[in-house]
């Protein structure tokens, strides 16, 4: 058998409000309820899990490998709602999408301050900026 991610749990403070904000920027279906949950179903049948927690919520880190069409709608839908993004996980280059890889990428926060990530190569697959 071989080893897949199936599921992570994301926490959230209103989690009907942080799964319909990453299937509106990616485009996907609306999140199905799934006991305390709220599952976001990726198109490689791995699920986000959103659950709404009390108290602090410590940022994790979340990168989606996409299409270049699909990048150019979801950052569309970035710049669209005056979302601040950066082309580097440091956040040193604000405004900038990167061209790793000969790709594209671009990171961004969601509402509970999850650092996202769009790219169209995966690391190490191609030529670097």
């Amino acid at each position: 058998m071989a080893i897949e991610l199936n599921h992570t749990i994301v926490a959230a403070r209103d989690k009907e409000a942080s799964a319909r904000f990453l299937t509106e920027i990616l485009g996907l279906p609306p999140a199905t309820p799934f006991g305390p949950f709220l599952a976001v179903e990726l198109s490689n049948a791995v699920t986000l899990d959103f659950m709404e927690v009390e108290g602090e919520i410590r940022p994790q880190h979340y990168a989606f490998l996409v299409s270049e069409e699909e990048f150019t709608e979801s950052f569309a839908r970035i710049t669209g709602r005056g979302l601040d993004y950066w082309a580097d996980p440091r956040q040193e280059r604000p405004g900038e999408i990167n061209t790793n890889d000969g790709g594209r990428g671009v990171y961004f926060t969601d509402p509970d301050g999850h650092f996202l990530e769009l790219i169209t190569r995966p690391y190490g697959s191609g030529a670097r900026d």
